[in-house]
């Protein structure tokens, strides 16, 4: 699967209380989830947001909570792919059971540029930005977590795999 899309840029420890403020969990509808996003790290982040769009972070992407609405509400958004240093192993977790791709990747988080457009491969973990004259490199998600990915997420995965054996 490829990823093209716009950058938005946030430095590191982004908590999920940025991502999500705690005042909007009393609902986990992923719309209104989607138009509360980032807005404690950026007021304007809702409204500009775009489907495809791609997060470059900071370390520590996630940290705080265990909240599942940080990254439902960040996929709700149309953020298509999440890339930071690191992230915080339970948002990393989350992330994956409902299908947002994070990726690993110190150097492209470092150079990429809010407003670039970049190119990310899952499959090998590539990633291309018109302002660096080689692709950076993620590590990339193995086959299983790529059909995971693929699938939308654990529980779509899970009902896809029970349909088929029934």
């Amino acid at each position: 699967m490829t990823i093209t899309g716009r950058v938005w840029k946030f430095g590191d420890n982004i908590d999920t209380d940025a991502i999500i403020p705690a005042r909007y969990l009393n609902s986990a509808d992923p719309a209104n989830l989607a138009a509360h996003c980032m807005e404690d790290a950026d007021p304007t982040f809702p409204s500009k947001v775009r489907p495809g769009d791609i997060i470059v972070a900071g370390r520590n992407f996630g940290c705080g909570s265990s909240r599942e609405h940080a990254p439902l509400a960040l996929k709700a958004a149309g953020v298509a792919c999440v890339i930071a240093p690191s992230f915080a192993r339970i948002f990393y977790r989350n992330a994956i059971n409902i299908g947002l791709p994070i990726l690993e990747a110190p150097e492209a988080a470092a150079a990429i540029s809010e407003g670039e457009t970049i190119t990310v491969d899952l499959a090998t973990g590539q990633i291309t930005s018109p302002n660096a004259p080689e692709p950076f490199r993620a590590k990339p998600f193995p086959p299983f977590m790529q059909e995971l990915m693929d699938a939308g997420g654990l529980i779509a995965y899970t009902r896809k795999k029970v349909n088929r054996h029934a």
